[in-house]
């Protein structure tokens, strides 16, 4: 399983982003698709995630109601549309895949086996 994320820039407050993580070979044993990000000098931190299929999605609670997680199981690709920016929403953004991950361990980054190169958002207040 091949990640490959894109979509990261500069934006001000307030505005929107799209990251977009295409997924190539093995698409076939995901079972949850997933958002991290990471701060300089911060743990990794969970951002939203969804089943490969579709249906269920969770979110952190920083991101609700702000950031939405979805996919096109045709073009292989897992989106984040980030609305409402924040400065503190600066990080570089991961996207990761899991095939053991189950409901109870969507948000810990230890369920996650495959991972993008990362795409860095930096949002200017």
């Amino acid at each position: 399983v091949q990640l490959q994320a894109s979509g990261g820039g500069l934006v001000q407050a307030g505005g929107s982003l799209r990251l977009s993580c295409v997924v190539s070979e093995g698409t076939s044993s995901i079972r949850y698709m997933a958002w991290f990000r990471q701060s300089p000098g911060k743990e990794r931190e969970f951002v939203a995630a969804r089943k490969w299929r579709g249906g269920s999605t969770s979110y952190a609670d920083s991101v609700k109601g702000r950031f939405t997680i979805s996919g096109d199981n045709a073009k292989n690709t897992v989106y984040l549309q980030m609305n409402s920016l924040r400065p503190e929403d600066t990080a570089v953004y991961y996207c990761a895949a899991g095939p053991s991950v189950i409901q109870s361990n969507q948000a810990s980054k230890n369920a996650y086996a495959y991972w993008g190169q990362g795409t860095q958002v930096t949002v200017s207040s």
